[in-house]
């Protein structure tokens, strides 16, 4: 029986939010879409800054940097959504996650990927499956079911039960 090597390969998709580069397994992301007019949901977390309409089906589409607490992210020509696929409390639940850009998918190592800092008891890093290097660049990987909790994926996923399906006339979505 075969078991799995320490060398493995995984392929990574790089986007960055303000300056910070960031990465995820590509295996987690379904496509990236091009930012478009997102419809406000009322009482919602500001992270959950609304949602889009993707081939017919409503995706609520969250804010990284708010979530991290790093500013909004304000729409620009690279600006960009990441659908991906997160596991919730047995369920899979498609959302979009907002980018000031996506940069490359490559190819790395387990040998360039370095456990996450430690930072001391009161700095949570469960959502970071380690510190990438590539050359000269360092970046972050995150682990995209660890980033949200099953209760804010559950408010995300109720956000988009409740969106129309179009936006109604004179309706002023949130960008």
């Amino acid at each position: 029986m075969a078991t799995a090597s320490a060398t493995r390969t995984n392929q990574y998709l790089t986007f960055k939010l303000g300056p910070e580069v960031y990465a995820i397994d590509v295996g987690s992301a379904r496509q990236i879409v091009e930012f478009s007019l997102i419809t406000q949901i009322p009482k919602t977390p500001p992270w959950i800054r609304g949602v889009i309409n993707l081939r017919g089906t409503v995706v609520p589409v969250l804010d990284l940097k708010l979530k991290f607490e790093l500013g909004v992210t304000e729409r620009s020509v690279n600006t960009c959504v990441i659908i991906i696929e997160v596991a919730s409390e047995g369920d899979t639940l498609v959302v979009g996650v907002l980018t000031d850009g996506v940069q490359e998918v490559f190819e790395l190592e387990a040998s360039q990927i370095e456990p996450p800092p430690r930072f001391g008891m009161r700095v949570s890093t469960e959502y970071l499956r380690g510190m990438g290097r590539r050359g000269d660049q360092l970046f972050i990987i995150l682990d995209p079911q660890k980033i949200f909790s099953a209760g804010e994926l559950e408010r995300a996923a109720d956000a988009a039960q409740v969106a129309p399906t179009e936006a109604a006339p004179g309706e002023a979505p949130r960008a």
